[in-house]
C-alpha cells in the first residue's frame, strides 16, 4: 500500500474485501454493522494509516451521498423521464445527482466515467453510446465495490447489471399489430443496429414477419439517427419504394410524426394508405393528427427502479452485477394504425 497517498475508506474497503457502505458505517459505529465487523474495520483502518479529517468530513460525507448518472442524450422525452425518476427517488432518500452528457461519444463516456471516479460517487449509472463495446472505464468502479447499474444498453454485456424493457418482445408486439391489420409490406425505420437496443427491436420486427411466413425484405428496413431528419428522410424513401409499402414501424415518436407530416402533405392519408407505429409514447405521439399508435417507454419508471436498485446495492447490498430487470411496456393503439374497425 503506497504510504505517500492518503489512505481513504476505499482503501480499508480494498483491503478487507466489503463495500464502502460498510466501512463508513463501521467507522461511525452504526448499529447496523455487527461489532466484530467494526472491529475488524477499525484494526484495518489503525493498520494501513487512516486519518479521519474532520474539518473535510461534511465534504466526504456529501461527495458519499451523490450518484453520477452518465446518458448518452438529453434532446428527447425518454431521458428526461428516466431523470426524473431517479431524481425523485435519489432525492427522497438523501442523496444529490450528478449528470454528465456523453453526446454519443466513447471518449466523453470514458471521461465522465473517470470524472466520477474521482469524485468518489457513491454509485453510478449510465445509458451507453450506441457504438461502446468496451466497459473498462467502469471496471475502477467495480474494484472498489462502487455500484454501477445501467439502462436502457448493455444487454451484450451478461455480467452488467441493468433496466431495460424488453425491446424484442414489444417490437415484436408492434410489427404483428400491422399485420392484424392487413398489412403485409411492412417498413421498418430503427436506429443504428450496433446499439443493442435497436438490434433487439429489429429482432422483434423480423421475427414477427417470420411468424405470418413473410420473408425481411432489405429495401424495407430503414437505418437512421432517429431525429427530424431521418422522419424527413423515411416519408422520401417511402414514397420511393415500390411496390408500395403498407405500413410503417418507425421506433421513435418524434421521427415517426415528422414522417406522418411529410406524408400527409404530399397527399398520403394515414392510416388508409399507410398504418404507422411510433415507439415512446412521447407527448407528441398525442399532439399529431391521426394519433399516433405507440409503444408505452415507462422512463419515469425505469428511472426509479434504477435508482432504486442502485441505493440498496449502496447501502450494503452490492451484488457482482448479474442484476437484469426487465421493466413492462406495452401497445397504446391509436387512430395512426387502425385500419380495420369492429
Amino acid at each position: 500500500m503506497p504510504t505517500s497517498q492518503e489512505i481513504t475508506i476505499y482503501d480499508i474497503a480494498d483491503h478487507l474485501g466489503v463495500s464502502i457502505s460498510t466501512v463508513s458505517r463501521g467507522l461511525h459505529n452504526n448499529p447496523a454493522i455487527s461489532e466484530d465487523t467494526r472491529l475488524k474495520i477499525a484494526e484495518a483502518a489503525a493498520a494501513l494509516g487512516y486519518r479521519r479529517n474532520l474539518f473535510t468530513g461534511s465534504l466526504r460525507n456529501r461527495a458519499a451521498h451523490t450518484i453520477g448518472v452518465i446518458v448518452h442524450d438529453l434532446n428527447n422525452q425518454f431521458m428526461s423521464s428516466v431523470l426524473t425518476g431517479i431524481s425523485s427517488v435519489a432525492s427522497a432518500a438523501g442523496y444529490e445527482i450528478i449528470i454528465a452528457y456523453s453526446a454519443q461519444s466513447t471518449t466523453k463516456e470514458a471521461l465522465n466515467a473517470q470524472n466520477f471516479l474521482k469524485r468518489r460517487v457513491s454509485g453510478v449509472i449510465a445509458s451507453l453510446v450506441c457504438d461502446n463495446n468496451d466497459l473498462s472505464h467502469f471496471r475502477p468502479f467495480y474494484d472498489k465495490k462502487v455500484p454501477v447499474i445501467f439502462f436502457d444498453s448493455a444487454e451484450k454485456h451478461p455480467g452488467s447489471s441493468l433496466v431495460v424493457i424488453d425491446n424484442a418482445g414489444s417490437a415484436y408486439q408492434a410489427t404483428q399489430h400491422l399485420l392484424g391489420q392487413g398489412c403485409r409490406r411492412i417498413v421498418l425505420v430503427t436506429g443504428n443496429k450496433n446499439r443493442e437496443i435497436y438490434a433487439q427491436r429489429y429482432k422483434g420486427y423480423a421475427e414477427a414477419l417470420r411468424d405470418y411466413g413473410i420473408g425481411i425484405d432489405d429495401n424495407l428496413v430503414l437505418t437512421n439517427e432517429l431525429n427530424k431528419a431521418a422522419g424527413i428522410d423515411a416519408a422520401d424513401a417511402i414514397m420511393r419504394i415500390y411496390p408500395r409499402p403498407d405500413a410503417a414501424f418507425i421506433t421513435d415518436d418524434y421521427t415517426a410524426a415528422v414522417c406522418m407530416n411529410k406524408l400527409s402533405d404530399a397527399g398520403w392519408c394515414i392510416p388508409e394508405d399507410l398504418a404507422l407505429v411510433g415507439f415512446n409514447d412521447d407527448f407528441i405521439s398525442r399532439a399529431v393528427s391521426p394519433q399516433l399508435t405507440t409503444i408505452q417507454y415507462p422512463g419515469i419508471e425505469i428511472g426509479e427502479i434504477t435508482a432504486h436498485n442502485l441505493i440498496n446495492n449502496i447501502k450494503g447490498y452490492y451484488n457482482n452485477g448479474a442484476t437484469r430487470i426487465v421493466v413492462r411496456s406495452r401497445l397504446i393503439q391509436r387512430a395512426s394504425s387502425q385500419r380495420l374497425f369492429a
